[in-house]
This record gives C-alpha cells, sequence and structure tokens, in this order.
C-alpha cells in the first residue's frame, strides 16, 4: 500500500458508506476521526482492526489487499505481476556437457536370429482384436449354456448335500421303507434348497462381486437378469412346497417354506449385521435331516430332533474352518463373520462343537435311536475331528484349519453311514404279537 492522504479517498469511503458494507458504529467513528484530522491508511486500517467485530462480514473488504497507485484521473487498482516461467533445467543445459557423453553402441544381432523392427507397424487385425478384447460387451448365453447357470444359481453342490442329509434322516426313521414318499421328499428338498440358494445369490449380487470366491457367479457376470433368477426361483419354490405338503405331508411342507423363510430372510441380511448369522445357518442346515424323518413318520420324534442336532454341532467346525481362509474376502464383501470380527471365539466354538459330537453319539442309543455299538464305532472319527479342532484352536494358521475342514468333509457322510448301520430295528406291534403266538400252534 502507498501512503496517500486520507482525503484522496474520500470517494472510496463514501462508496463504501453509501453501499452499507460497513457497521453503523464504525461508520461514524470513521467520519469523525477523518474529519478530525488528516490520517494515513495504516492508521485507518489499525484503527478497522481494532473493531473486527463490528463488520458485517470481512469478506467484502478483500479489495484492501490490492494495491492502488495514482494517476491523473485518480485511482485505480494496479493487477499483481505475472511470474515468469520458471526455466527448465534441461533449457540452461551445457552443450559442452552434452558432447562429452559417449553414445552406447549399437548391439549386432547373432546371425539366425530374427530381431523385431521396433518401427514395425502392428497389423490392423490384430489391433482390431486387442481393442475389443479389452472393451464391455454383453454376455451371450445360448440355451445349452443354462443348465450349468443354473447348476451355478441354485449351488449343486450344497443343494446335493441338503438332499443327502434329507435322505439321511428318512433312511433313520423306524418306519418301513417307501421309496414313492422318498422319491416327492427327495424332489421337494431338492427345489426347496434351489429356491433359497438362488433368492441369497440375488440379494448379494453387490457384495458377491466384491469377493474372489464368489465374483464369478451368474448374476455378477451378468449372465442373466435378476428377473430371471427370481422367476427360476419361484418355479423352483412353489412347486417345491407343494410336493412336500400334498405329496408328502404338511410338517414336511412347513419345514421346507421354513427353511427357505430363514435362510433368505434371517441368515442372508444377518451376515452383514451380527455374527449370530452362524448360529442361525446352522439351524437352516439341521432342518433337512429333521424333514427327511418328517416325511417318512409324520411326526417330529427325538430321534429327528437327534440328527438334527448332529447337523447342527457339525457345521461349526466345517464353516468355521472354512471361513478362516476366507476372511480377507468376507472382509472386501463386509461380512461379519466370527473368524473377522472374533477370531478367539471362532476357534473356541468350533472345538466346542466338536467335541458335543462325541456326546450325541451316545444320546443315540438313550433315544432309542440306534444301538450301543454307535458309540463306539463312531468315536474314533469323532475324536479325530476333535483332535483336528484342538490343533485349530492352538494354533490358528491356515494349515490347520485347511485339515480341520476336509475332515469335515468326509466326517459326516462316514458319522451318518454308521448310524444308518448302527439303526435299531423296530418290529411293529402286529407282528410282535403273532411272533410268540407261531411256535405254539405248531406244537
Amino acid at each position: 500500500m502507498y501512503k496517500t492522504p486520507c482525503s484522496r479517498l474520500t470517494g472510496v469511503w463514501k462508496c463504501l458508506l453509501r453501499d452499507g458494507l460497513l457497521g453503523v458504529s464504525v461508520q461514524q467513528r470513521l467520519i469523525a476521526n477523518a474529519s478530525r484530522s488528516h490520517m494515513s491508511v495504516r492508521s485507518l486500517i489499525q484503527l478497522c482492526r481494532k473493531h473486527q467485530t463490528e463488520w458485517i462480514t470481512f469478506q467484502h473488504f478483500c479489495f484492501l489487499k490490492r494495491q492502488y497507485v495514482k494517476s491523473s484521473s485518480g485511482l485505480c487498482q494496479r493487477a499483481g505481476p505475472k511470474q515468469e516461467p520458471v526455466a527448465s533445467v534441461l533449457d540452461d543445459r551445457d552443450d559442452s556437457v552434452v558432447s562429452q557423453v559417449q553414445q552406447i553402441p549399437a548391439l549386432k544381432p547373432e546371425p539366425g536370429t530374427a530381431v523385431p523392427s521396433c518401427d514395425q507397424a502392428e497389423p490392423e487385425a490384430a489391433r482390431a482384436a486387442r481393442l475389443e478384447a479389452r472393451q464391455w460387451k454383453e454376455l451371450k448365453v445360448e440355451y445349452s449354456d443354462l443348465p450349468g447357470i443354473y447348476a451355478r444359481l441354485s449351488k449343486i453342490k450344497l443343494t446335493a448335500l441338503v438332499v443327502t442329509t434329507a435322505a439321511a434322516g428318512f433312511a433313520m426313521a423306524p418306519v418301513p421303507f417307501d421309496p414313492v414318499t422318498f422319491l416327492m421328499a427327495s424332489v421337494g428338498t431338492c427345489l426347496s434348497s434351489c429356491t433359497a440358494n438362488s433368492i441369497n445369490q440375488y440379494f448379494e449380487v453387490p457384495f458377491d462381486s466384491n469377493m474372489n470366491r464368489t465374483k464369478n457367479r451368474p448374476l455378477v457376470r451378468g449372465q442373466i437378469s435378476p428377473l430371471h433368477a427370481v422367476s427360476f426361483a419361484l418355479a423352483c419354490g412353489i412347486p417345491g412346497v407343494t410336493l412336500l405338503t400334498l405329496g408328502v405331508n404338511p410338517l414336511t411342507g412347513f419345514l421346507g417354506a421354513l427353511n427357505i423363510f430363514l435362510y433368505t430372510c434371517c441368515y442372508t441380511p444377518l451376515k452383514r449385521l451380527s455374527i449370530a448369522n452362524t448360529w442361525v445357518g446352522a439351524v437352516v442346515g439341521a432342518i433337512p435331516p429333521v424333514m427327511g424323518w418328517t416325511a417318512a413318520t409324520g411326526s417330529l420324534d427325538p430321534g429327528a430332533l437327534l440328527l438334527g442336532a448332529f447337523l447342527f454341532s457339525w457345521q461349526f467346525p466345517h464353516f468355521n474352518a472354512l471361513s478362516w481362509n476366507l476372511r480377507e474376502d468376507y472382509s472386501r464383501g463386509g461380512y461379519r463373520m466370527m473368524s473377522v470380527t472374533h477370531p478367539s471365539l471362532c476357534k473356541r466354538v468350533a472345538l466346542r462343537h466338536s467335541v458335543g459330537l462325541i456326546g450325541l453319539s451316545a444320546l443315540g442309543p438313550v433315544l432309542d435311536v440306534t444301538t450301543w455299538t454307535f458309540p463306539l464305532v463312531s468315536l474314533p472319527i469323532n475324536l479325530y475331528i476333535s483332535y483336528l479342532a484342538f490343533r485349530f484352536y492352538h494354533n490358528g494358521d491356515r494349515q490347520n484349519a485347511r485339515k480341520l475342514f476336509f475332515c469335515s468333509l468326509w466326517h459326516l457322510p462316514m458319522l451318518l453311514l454308521l448310524a444308518l448301520t448302527c439303526k435299531k430295528r423296530h418290529v411293529p406291534q402286529d407282528e410282535a404279537a403273532v411272533a410268540p403266538s407261531t411256535p405254539s400252534l405248531a406244537l
């Protein structure tokens, strides 16, 4: 700022007063001081700084930072000079230094070897193919691809496990084997499982796209539309529940509909809210053998609950060991699993339920479902999975988790097979009444 008498800035201050940019008290004080004596601009600025709280806003006085110069017509603003561009280091280089740099001699190719030329242009066809491969394009699905897409949409391996456990529950029931009822129960259970898995993938498309394990699912890749997936789920769910209700019995149909509801409306949203989703998912996995038992007997007996307890406890060492090596994926997907948020609890629960399988096996003969041979023949495999669960609990690394997971894959079929071989044979009451009278008639 240049020092100029205050009388020369009278026009500027009148503009400020007319526009109302100053507070009333500050205006009166400035007018009184200006008329009383000739003050410099620096004195006026100091006076304004003492009463900054009375300004309407400080933003209106940004023009005070500019420079003012005197001209013949009055005051005018002068813009700040532009900074000259900084000279590049390469522009100031010394040609003598550059001349001292020795050039690297070109390498001579060996005879018989073809050296590609850098100036050789890429063929137009290869360039077009390379650019086309990098472009986003819509996937074209043929009708022949639909069975495979439906298999991945319904998680065919998980559905096969569900049907197998339901068949084991049907075979363990203390009633004569009915092949027609068994077939209808298996088909209805398969369709219900396909429905639950399809709706689960429909809801989890944004989260599956962030996980390496699920990023190639049909809905994530856009192989089918969401409407197509929902239509497939309805086409499986309605006939499946109807077949279980009318073809088998209403109790089995109710359990099938309940399982679909628990998996889609409880387990799926809980995966991103609480670690309680693991327990809800264990209940979902425990219902299929109960459905098989009720399909054969039409009632909910203690034996059905025992088979459901087997599946409930087995799922904790199985899933906790699986999720331990997928913690990064679950974190990216936003899923709240025990292995991510409560790692110590994850290992402890796996060990607890592995040991619990030994006690559940001992309940088989107590509940009159198996003979007393079953707890003995199933003890080695139960001890082995408990031992692996203890190692996983003691040292929770990827190797121990992998061993526990692969052990659980053959442990469940072996346990159900041993229970089936040790199944207690129930003699019907009419045959039991006829059996004692047969020797007397022969005599």
